[in-house]
């Protein structure tokens, strides 16, 4: 398999640690694939003609798009055991939807303020993403720690990425001030080899 793979993506990341968590990084190749949406022709765009990454090349040549279904059919490949039966895989399907709404979030404050000329930001539009990102915080302190403190699953995952996305593109936001008892759950499962192993390089 080959996957189109820029190491400070998170949504990337999410596949990396799946991948280091079954133990099946000889099973894919890394394809350096920097795009952003002013240049989405940097990857190819037969295996996502949406031009994002990450995108999975199967071994029979089909190509499969959005991390959350790279996710689900590595899964299923690998027998990696990350989405739960049901009633469980419920909260995990939720909670893998949160953190990669907050992650994209995320992503789009990044691009209005790296990507925009000067004159065409919104510091309003960007606060906006923020409070998504900030009720998502909240929500899952508040309603999701019994879930996190339950056995490794897809959406735990997303959701340290999704974190580690935060700490690496807007340290300043300080997203643990307000929330002790995600912060401490955040430092004990960024210590997984998994997670230190795909630590995000900026590109």
């Amino acid at each position: 398999m080959k996957l189109y793979h820029s190491a400070a993506s998170p949504f990337v990341r999410k596949v990396m640690v799946l991948l280091h968590e079954a133990g099946a990084m000889d099973r894919v190749t890394l394809i350096p694939a920097a795009v952003s949406p002013l240049k989405p022709d940097a990857m190819p765009i037969d295996h996502n003609p949406l031009g994002k990454i990450p995108a999975l090349e199967t071994d029979d040549g089909t190509a499969i798009y959005d991390s959350r279904v790279i996710t689900r059919y590595l899964d299923e490949t690998l027998k990696a055991g990350l989405y739960p039966a049901a009633p469980r895989l419920w909260d995990t399907l939720t909670l893998e939807a949160t953190a990669d709404g907050m992650t994209e979030a995320a992503v789009l404050i990044r691009y209005e303020f790296h990507i925009r000329p000067e004159g065409s930001r919104s510091h309003d539009w960007a606060e906006g993403q923020w409070h998504k990102i900030d009720r998502a915080l909240t929500a899952v302190e508040d309603r999701r720690m019994g879930h996190l403190s339950g056995p490794l699953d897809m959406g735990q995952i997303a959701l340290a990425c999704a974190l580690g996305y935060l700490d690496f593109r807007h340290p300043e936001r300080d997203w643990r001030k307000v929330r002790p008892a995600l912060a401490a759950w955040a430092v004990g499962f960024m210590d997984r080899p998994a997670m230190r192993a795909t630590n995000p390089v900026a590109a």
